[in-house]
């Protein structure tokens, strides 16, 4: 074992046993049972892994100075509405009640309501805080409800009691950082004016000594939302939208802004994200934000809150939990029987080729395909004396393209003489894992709204080479989580979850005809590099999405029959091919991938946060 990697362990081992206490471990035996000894293992070694750049002091460095905030405070906004507040209360310890109503005062936008429903009226001691502060700022009121109605019921309390033309849901005990609200409006001053608005969030201790956990998220993204909750705070809708789905639904305590929240966006024709820290969720030892294990029904009701929104949206789909709670999986059964062309691009290699059709026709449980090989300037031998052997096969083509290697020209060349109506573009070192990996690219590739679908690649030592791309990392377009080991979910388990991405790695990639088509296909002068890339991004700007889906694992020799770019005539044709990306897709690359986050490293792979002027990270970079 290396010095470096002992000192890691080190430094893991004394995180974890200074957080040993009691209920740590009582804790920790929950996890360990739920997830089994292995997987448990993993888990604990990802938790505690440490933060390339730790997020208390980056945390420290972000936050607006007074300078900033004074000049919030003295903006005027072209659209200046009223924002509603409102919060469901019961049993407020006095502390988290009055730190709540603090954060809210303390607003550099002016125009809001704080309107609380207090579901515990007997508790003088509440009664007495909220009545000195709506006798301090008339714009704090709050009723007291007759009884305790459940929190779906008390948030609609409060929701009768709001006159705003937005309104923000705020639990009682939780934060929000003073320019929450300045952001807010500042996204509601552009052209489309969003409907719903979300924020980023973090976690802060009960003594608010300690932030922690952030919650950086992407702008929005229908499949994330349909495995995992993550729109969660801060969270502003307008009243017209929530005049028009209705209020909290009782049936999904528990899960009810889950279900809330999916009913909005259904509405809305534009939702708008913020990607600044501006809701602080309070953890503690009964909270689901710290101990998910204790509220089973909590996520059972989301399970529903996804099942009814796929049901509203005409969407088939079986919905389940995942053994990380309140994140679920969502498949999408095949409709009929459609012809899938697969198309392998290959010079030579026949042994890796052979490895790959093989794997195909052993490891593929969906039958409906067919298999074109796009040959490109073979000369060996045993590939010729192979092709005749895999000519006798029905459902195998062999296509010839004998201009010089262009990966985008090649896989074009293949589409159009392809018969199926969704093309498999595949390189010839793939090797299959997961048997329905077809079915399950198919499945959500025949969505409306689905143009292309990509897959979790891994390297042959069972390490992750591709878990989606993103725009600008490492300068045009990088893989995520790449070498990380596969069985690790990765930050907010996004190496494991469907969601959607800006691209993802034709290695394999399914896309549908249509969106193929008008895209245009793939583009002739990227012959090597980023042709993938600019095709997915070309699909999105079509309308279509595309997506990441972990649930399909194959094998990946990258670049096996590329070779590497160690030649001066390769490395032009590289800078050629990123001054064409720049050129052509300048707006997201300057803006940001709208499905990563604004405040994430561009040079890292695994969702570290971007060092802010004048930090360092722990590695001293």
């Amino acid at each position: 074992m290396s010095k470096q990697k002992s000192s890691g362990m080190k430094i893991q081992w004394g995180r974890l046993l200074k957080k040993l206490s009691p209920y740590t471990i009582q804790k920790g035996l929950r996890y360990l049972k739920h997830y089994g000894p292995r997987e448990f293992w993993i888990r604990l070694h990802e938790r505690f892994e440490p933060e390339e750049v730790p997020y208390g002091p980056w945390y420290e460095a972000y936050i607006p100075d007074e300078t900033v905030l004074e000049k919030q405070r003295k903006h005027t906004f072209a659209y200046a509405p009223k924002i509603s507040v409102v919060v469901p209360a019961y049993r407020t310890p006095s502390v988290f009640l009055k730190q709540m109503l603090e954060s809210v005062l303390a607003q550099t936008y002016a125009n809001w309501e704080l309107c609380i429903a207090n579901g515990s009226p007997e508790d003088k001691e509440m009664c007495q805080i909220l009545d000195g502060y709506q006798a301090q700022d008339p714009r704090i009121r709050w009723q007291p409800l007759k009884a305790n109605l459940g929190i779906a019921e008390n948030t609609n309390a409060a929701f009768e009691m709001a006159q705003g033309d937005y309104i923000g849901l705020m639990d009682h005990d939780d934060l929000l950082a003073p320019n929450a609200l300045f952001e807010v409006v500042q996204a509601l001053n552009t052209d489309p004016r969003p409907e719903v608005v979300y924020t980023d969030e973090d976690k802060v201790t009960m003594d608010l000594k300690e932030h922690f956990q952030p919650h950086l998220k992407p702008d929005f993204n229908l499949d994330l939302l349909r495995s995992n909750n993550y729109i969660c705070h801060f969270f502003t809708v307008s009243r017209a939208i929530v005049e028009k789905v209705g209020g909290f639904r009782r049936e999904y305590d528990g899960a009810q802004d889950y279900d809330f929240i999916f009913r909005c966006v259904e509405a809305a024709g534009c939702v708008a994200h913020v990607p600044e820290i501006l809701y602080h969720w309070r953890t503690h030892k009964a909270s689901t934000a710290d101990n998910p294990a204790s509220k089973m029904y909590a996520f059972d009701a989301g399970k529903r809150a996804i099942e009814a929104h796929l049901e509203r949206t005409g969407t088939q789909g079986v919905v389940s939990h995942t053994k990380d709670l309140g994140f679920y999986r969502v498949q999408y059964p095949v409709q009929g029987s459609p012809l899938v062309s697969v198309i392998i691009p290959n010079k030579d290699e026949k042994d890796t080729l052979q490895a790959c059709i093989r794997s195909i026709r052993e490891n593929t449980s969906y039958k409906h395909y067919e298999i074109l090989i796009v040959e490109n300037n073979s000369t060996t031998d045993e590939i010729f004396e192979y092709y005749k052997q895999l000519s006798k096969e029905p459902d195998v083509r062999i296509l010839r393209w004998n201009g010089v290697f262009n990966y985008s020209a090649i896989n074009d060349f293949g589409a159009k003489n392809a018969r199926g109506d969704y093309f498999l573009f595949l390189n010839n070192d793939i090797t299959v894992i997961t048997p329905d990996w077809m079915e399950e690219m198919l499945g959500i590739c025949q969505r409306r709204e689905v143009g292309a679908v990509g897959v979790k690649l891994l390297y042959p030592d069972n390490t992750i080479q591709h878990a989606g791309c993103v725009v600008g990392m490492g300068g045009i377009a990088g893989h995520l989580f790449v070498d990380m080991p596969a069985e690790r979910t990765g930050y907010l388990h996004k190496a494991s979850i469907l969601q959607d991405m800006s691209a993802v790695t034709a290695a394999c990639m399914m896309v549908k005809r249509d969106a193929f088509e008008k895209a245009g296909g793939f583009t002739k002068e990227l012959a090597v590099a980023f042709n993938d890339v600019d095709l997915c991004l070309k699909i999105r700007r079509e309308g279509y999405l595309v997506v990441y889906d972990p649930y399909a694992k194959l094998y990946h020799m990258e670049s096996k029959t590329r070779g590497l770019e160690d030649s001066k005539d390769k490395v032009r044709r590289f800078q050629t091919e990123i001054e064409y990306m720049r050129s052509h897709w300048i707006q997201i690359l300057k803006k940001g991938d709208p499905y990563y986050n604004k405040n994430l490293s561009l040079t890292k792979w695994n969702y570290s946060l971007k060092p802010l002027p004048g930090m360092k990270n722990r590695k001293g970079q």
